[in-house]
């Protein structure tokens, strides 16, 4: 049984959009000594992949990465978007957003289990920041991630 947060999982984790993600990675590599742990390109509405989750490593911590998906409400600060979200880790997503609302925070993005095997969603809080909360469900393979993306993607122009 997965555990709603994986071990090694760091409670909150910044998470970047990037107009320009796969570059912005090359750069923190070079420049910061990150170490990539993880890149899954996302099919776009236009029919094209980009990329749409990242995770890189710098010593203890982690940093999520991402392209813009304005279709999506992603975008980052060269367009005038929130430049980071906060990644959230909980035990219960449902509760941590019926919370989270009950303290004047506004739902961008209602929970819901994703392919990747989160149950997540997102949140702009009273401030104008951007939260993402995930609660894990269950533990997947890079293979089983792909192949739940394409089904969840399935009919979409990048994906014929």
């Amino acid at each position: 049984m997965a555990h709603p947060i994986p071990a090694g999982q760091p409670v909150i984790t910044p998470h970047l959009v990037i107009k320009g993600a796969a570059e912005a990675i090359e750069f923190y590599k070079e420049a910061f000594g990150a170490e990539e742990i993880y890149r899954m390109p996302f099919p776009d509405k236009d029919g094209t992949f980009k990329l749409g989750h990242a995770e890189l490593k710098f010593g203890d911590s982690k940093l999520y990465l991402a392209d813009e998906f304005p279709d999506y409400g992603s975008v980052g600060p060269a367009n005038g978007g929130s430049p980071v979200v906060i990644h959230l880790a909980v035990t219960d997503v449902d509760a941590a957003f019926e919370k989270a609302v009950a303290a004047g925070a506004k739902v961008s993005m209602p929970p819901q289990d994703m392919f990747w095997g989160d149950r997540y969603g997102k949140l702009i809080d009273p401030f104008g920041h951007h939260w993402g909360i995930s609660e894990h469900l269950e533990d997947l393979t890079p293979a089983e991630i792909e192949a739940r993306m394409k089904e969840a993607f399935a009919g979409s122009p990048s994906c014929e």
